[in-house]
């Protein structure tokens, strides 16, 4: 995997980023989507593949991706597909952290040191790519705006910028009511995107423990797959 390209957790991170606070927006549901947005990153590649609701190594070949390929390394050893909220509820201590050194290491945020309350010492970061920013933030609102499908990639963003909760933050108030409700309906473009998402609210949700069943008592198509299928 080509290293010219930012992978979904970095564009998931750099929306995430609030440009006057210096913080992350949904900072534990956002641990979560990057879990998951490792996930659609390795699908993307050719790595895994979806198994219903589960995960499935199909190619254990490194990307090149160090934080990626610690991801794909855990799911190999696992020797069996594993479902996707228990992976994305698993323990991720440090991801959110390991990305924002990444681009602070690209030159893409910086770091200010500061204090909380005048008192604690805390790290927050400054986006220094603004043009990297406003090109993410201008695909979601093209997508939204145009109600064309977008690329795989974009498709599977908007779901997870959805799924993490970040549609207020983008789209506040009122007035951007109707874009958080075409952001999330975008969330049907892409059947791994679809997927992770719904993954990653069920966790949230606490409706990790179980696999869904369907009234007859079988399991149930995972929604992100079912809805991609309904339309």
């Amino acid at each position: 995997m080509g290293r010219s390209r930012r992978t979904i957790p970095e564009e998931l991170l750099l929306l995430a980023l609030d440009p006057t606070t210096g913080t992350t927006a949904q900072p534990q549901s956002l641990d979560l989507g990057l879990a998951g947005a490792q996930l659609v990153e390795l699908a993307l590649a050719g790595r895994i593949a979806p198994d219903g609701d589960r995960i499935a190594v199909v190619m254990p070949r490194p990307t090149g991706d160090p934080t990626l390929d610690s991801a794909l390394e855990l799911l190999r050893r696992r020797g069996s597909p594993v479902r996707a909220v228990h992976w994305i509820g698993g323990p991720r201590l440090g991801l959110r952290q390991t990305y924002l050194s990444h681009l602070e290491r690209c030159g893409m945020v910086h770091a200010v040191e500061t204090q909380m309350c005048g008192v604690l010492p805390t790290t927050r970061y400054q986006a220094t790519e603004t043009a990297i920013s406003r090109e993410i933030r201008s695909r979601l609102d093209s997508a939204i705006r145009t109600g064309v499908p977008p690329d795989p990639r974009t498709a599977a963003l908007a779901a997870l910028a959805h799924a993490v909760g970040l549609g207020k933050h983008l789209y506040p108030g009122n007035e951007g009511r109707s874009s958080r409700s075409r952001l999330r309906d975008l969330i049907r473009h892409d059947p791994m995107g679809g997927l992770v998402a719904h993954a990653v609210m069920d966790v949230q949700n606490g409706a990790a423990a179980q696999p869904r069943r369907s009234a007859a008592g079988a399991p149930a198509q995972p929604r992100g797959m079912a809805r991609v299928a309904a339309h």
